[in-house]
């Protein structure tokens, strides 16, 4: 599993949470492989509902061992994840890391019943409510939770981790829709799986009838033209900088919640990574 790894965004956020709160403890080393490792387990299953050939510029498990092995992997890096939490003697982490668990189950489940029965036209407030249900706000009060600290900072830093977890994952969409950077075209891909990104949802409700018809068209057919075809129509419109100042609305919104955090070098990282989430792509 080495040629996939990634960022390792969450175990830092949770790292640099335990430093904000206090001194670092064992437990935060271990449930930083955890959620690391059921951060992994839910990209597995991800390529297998998405038909993906490729992450990471490299070959997915479901393309190399096929989908039954891909499921079976992803089950057992959940239930080594599960069990490496089990062995801290702390309740309420592995209360954590179950309801985030649960909300990725719901999310997946969630996105597959709308794309079998809702049309292409839907609304940005769905997609930001459906985004509210990812992990991303109950990982930030692991660090914190393990502390035994003052309760009062949880809040803060759940609305801290949603606010990022949402700049982060519309930037992502505009780099998507804009390059489909590092993927190859004929990748199975949100367009293709009707799984529709900030920027395509703005194109859709906002565009001329014709513009909008049109880009509907290219996303129910079938091919490798798609990537061209809708990246021309975006370009025509304001959606990828509509989609771009959300993210920075969000990542603004990110930083005033570390207020809960007494200034730090590490609160200063954390405030530094609410930035880059947008700026990745600069």
């Amino acid at each position: 599993m080495s040629r996939y790894r990634g960022k390792r965004l969450r175990p830092a956020l949770l790292l640099l949470t335990g430093r904000a709160c206090g001194r670092m403890t064992p437990a935060h080393h271990v449930l930083g492989a955890v959620v690391e490792m059921i951060h992994t387990a839910t990209l597995v299953h991800d390529d297998v509902l998405d038909s993906a050939s490729v992450r990471r510029h490299v070959s997915t498990v479901n393309a190399g061992w096929g989908n039954q092995t891909s499921i079976l992997l992803g089950d057992y890096l959940f239930t080594k994840a599960f069990h490496l939490a089990s062995s801290l003697d702390n309740v309420l982490a592995c209360r954590i890391i179950g309801e985030a668990t649960n909300r990725v189950c719901e999310e997946n489940c969630s996105k597959a019943w709308s794309a079998a029965s809702r049309p292409l036209r839907r609304g940005v407030s769905r997609r930001h409510r459906r985004q509210d249900r990812r992990p991303h706000r109950l990982l930030l009060p692991l660090g914190c939770a393990l502390q035994r600290c003052d309760r009062s900072g949880r809040p803060g830093l759940a609305r801290f981790g949603r606010h990022l977890g949402l700049a982060f994952q519309i930037a992502m969409t505009c780099s998507i829709s804009s390059a489909m950077k590092g993927k190859p075209a004929n990748r199975s891909d949100r367009r293709r799986t009707k799984k529709l990104t900030l920027p395509l949802i703005r194109l859709l409700r906002q565009s001329p009838a014709e513009t909008a018809s049109k880009c509907a068209h290219i996303l129910r057919t079938s091919g490798n033209h798609k990537t061209r075809g809708i990246a021309s129509l975006l370009h025509q419109t304001d959606a990828l900088g509509y989609a771009k100042a959300r993210a920075e609305e969000s990542a603004s919104q990110a930083r005033a919640e570390l207020s809960c955090l007494a200034p730090s070098p590490y609160r200063l990282m954390l405030e530094t990574l609410t930035r880059s989430a947008v700026e990745r792509n600069r």
